[in-house]
């Protein structure tokens, strides 16, 4: 922060000008009597003597401590705000707080310039903000693959592990699903719906028993062969190997899903209609061989709940699959801030040995789809095979109706894609790990207690408030770091609501408030009370805004299409939307038409079923159907 020449703009503000030493002009630290300081803008060295706090300045919605006799102590923060750091300061130099540089500062992304602190004058015009620049790159525009690998190293969520295909997910993303699972937990049980939880490893017999169902796993199946590992001594390099061997006499496979094996379990237990319906769900791991593995979205091993009911008529599982569909899209509005469009899948697509399968589907930031949760009516195809019978009420041996249905942590990567910016994550309050992060200001060492007293009193009252029927979740970030380096973590992690309170605001009795669906820049000041009373409705503010933007976007992108040529073109554009089309194709149509643009129908709309009739796109004959098509994750 420099001084500038008499009769110039200064860096702080408009019209600064030369002060006397030891002073300060408004809009910069003007020292040496006469000629800019050590940052001056006519590069001339500043002095390197002792500098001590002469006054507080105020500076935009922020205040600069300036010091003379010492060390220039500050940093800069993206904005239009400046905050007090210790730190030496060498002759001609100045270090940014969190640099471990003392001769050259880079004060970016969207700060407010980058300086030469060794010449003293800056390398880009003052709070020039030319070139936007995001803390985190790739851009969406520029590489959105790569960006996503980003938003999720940034947030801290997870990392890829030393097991090829399999994640290690950290603190921040693993609570993230816990709030899933917690969430949904209790709409399950408020269903009815009971937990348990079934073997991981599944006898290849049992899968050999549903060969639909088998066959549509097969290429995705891991094979346990042996039971134990034997230690052997390679003579010539003197290191111990460790060799399988105990071969199975049946290999397992590693569940990859459970219908076989609680459908083993279900016959057990169900001998009359009197013991059904029975409506379990299972929080679970699961294990899918994965070639191109994708953090959150496509993983060897993933997080889940699957969802097994079994049902004395076809009725009453067929209104089981739907409720459950029904469920897991509010859930994702609700909860989650996501909209989808519910439909039902197409022969082509639906889960191996289903007879019905439903589905919600999401469009993300690169207009592509992602399948959220399925719910599927599976008839009574695994029953016959796993031989679930029961008497019935006349008496006869009747096979039971089953379905299953399950939603994993390919959650997490759905939210990451439909609202996270150049700057990180952007985290719907209901799931966020926590929701208000108050940061402390503390310039000065003589009002740091009653800066951090005031912060956890705040905390201490806002977790005493409920949102969605749970206690606030509120952090304070007492760590030693700067200020701005713990701005930016939140910011790149997602926390819906950031307090700043400095010494000033306990006088004042005000805070400011940062809202992670803002830009960042953006700051409001409001009245410690007004802000008590309107937590819970802020955030409802954010996830509503959330799901706005999200669905301006999503029905932005859906494009109608009722001819073959404007389905053929649209897949040439870059990124091209959804399209939604009148059809009537053959599961071999479909096939060829889906093979050649590398799309598929994503589904069948449940609103979208009863249209006027129109000519579908391929055969031209007439039907009351719509399809829509995308290409997806």
């Amino acid at each position: 922060m420099v001084g500038a020449p008499a009769g110039r703009s200064g860096i702080v503000g408009a019209g600064a000008g030369r002060g006397a030493p030891g002073t300060v002009a408004v809009g910069g630290i003007v020292g040496d009597g006469g000629r800019t300081g050590a940052l001056g803008a006519d590069g001339a060295a500043g002095a390197s003597a002792a500098f001590k706090v002469t006054r507080t300045v105020s500076f935009f919605s922020g205040t600069l401590d300036v010091c003379f006799d010492g060390g220039v102590s500050f940093s800069l923060m993206r904005g239009f705000r400046i905050e007090m750091a210790t730190k030496t300061k060498p002759p001609g130099a100045v270090k940014h707080p969190s640099s471990s540089v003392a001769d050259f500062a880079t004060f970016s992304p969207r700060e407010l310039g980058t300086w030469n602190t060794a010449r003293g004058r800056p390398l880009s015009a003052p709070f020039a903000m030319s070139a936007e620049k995001t803390a985190i790159t790739p851009t969406r525009a520029q590489d959105f693959p790569e960006w996503y690998q980003q938003v999720v190293r940034a947030a801290d969520l997870a990392e890829n592990s030393e097991t090829r295909g399999c994640m290690v997910i950290k603190p921040w993303g693993y609570g993230i699903w816990e709030l899933i699972q917690q969430q949904l937990d209790r709409r399950f049980k408020a269903t009815g719906h009971q937990n348990a939880y079934f073997p991981l490893l599944i006898p290849l017999s049992y899968l050999e028993k549903e060969a639909e169902h088998a066959e549509g796993f097969a290429t995705e199946c891991a094979v346990v062969t042996h039971h134990r590992l034997e230690a052997v001594k390679d003579e010539a390099t003197g290191k111990t190997k460790m060799i399988p061997t105990g071969e199975l006499a049946e290999p397992y496979v590693i569940r990859p899903t459970s219908e076989t094996i609680i459908g083993a379990a279900f016959a057990r237990w169900v001998q009359s209609y009197r013991d059904l319906p029975l409506l379990i769900n299972q929080w679970a791991n699961v294990m899918r061989w994965e070639m191109r593995p994708r953090l959150f979205l496509r993983t060897a091993e993933f997080l889940w709940q699957e969802g097994h009911t079994a049902h004395e008529s076809k009725e009453e599982a067929v209104e089981e699959t739907r409720m459950i569909h029904r469920l897991y899209e509010e859930f994702l509005r609700d909860h989650l801030a996501i909209p989808v469009i519910p439909g039902e899948k197409t022969e082509n697509e639906r889960f191996p040995g289903a007879d019905m399968t439903l589905t919600v589907e999401a469009m993300v930031q690169d207009r592509k789809a992602i399948q959220a949760g399925t719910s599927h009516y599976l008839g009574q195809n695994f029953s016959k095979a796993q031989n679930i019978v029961f008497a019935g009420r006349d008496g006869s041996q009747q096979f039971a109706h089953t379905t299953s249905w399950g939603v994993s942590t390919r959650l997490i990567g759905t939210l990451i894609m439909a609202h996270s910016d150049d700057d990180g994550l952007i985290c719907p309050p209901r799931v966020a790990p926590q929701q208000i992060v108050i940061l402390p200001v503390t310039p000065k060492e003589d009002t740091r207690q009653a800066v951090l007293d005031a912060c956890q009193a705040l905390a201490k009252t806002l977790r005493n408030q409920t949102f969605h029927g749970e206690p606030l979740r509120v952090h304070v970030d007492t760590r030693d770091l700067g200020g701005g380096v713990k701005k930016w973590e939140w910011i790149k992690k997602g926390a819906p609501i950031r307090i700043e309170i400095g010494p000033r605001d306990i006088e004042t009795r005000k805070l400011c408030l940062q809202r992670r669906d803002q830009p960042i820049a953006t700051k409001e000041f409001l009245e410690k009370e007004d802000f008590l009373q309107r937590a819970g409705d802020i955030l409802q503010e954010i996830h509503d805004s959330l799901l706005t933007k999200a669905k301006t976007f999503r029905d932005a992108n859906i494009a109608p299409c009722d001819s073959i040529d404007t389905f053929h073109a649209h897949w040439a554009k870059e990124n091209p939307g959804w399209l939604i089309t009148p059809w009537a194709g053959t599961p071999d149509e479909e096939d060829a038409l889906s093979k050649q643009h590398k799309v598929a129908i994503r589904c069948l709309p449940l609103d979208k079923q009863n249209e006027p009739e129109a000519a579908c796109i391929l055969t031209g004959k007439p039907t009351r159907s719509r399809a829509i098509w995308g290409r997806s994750y």
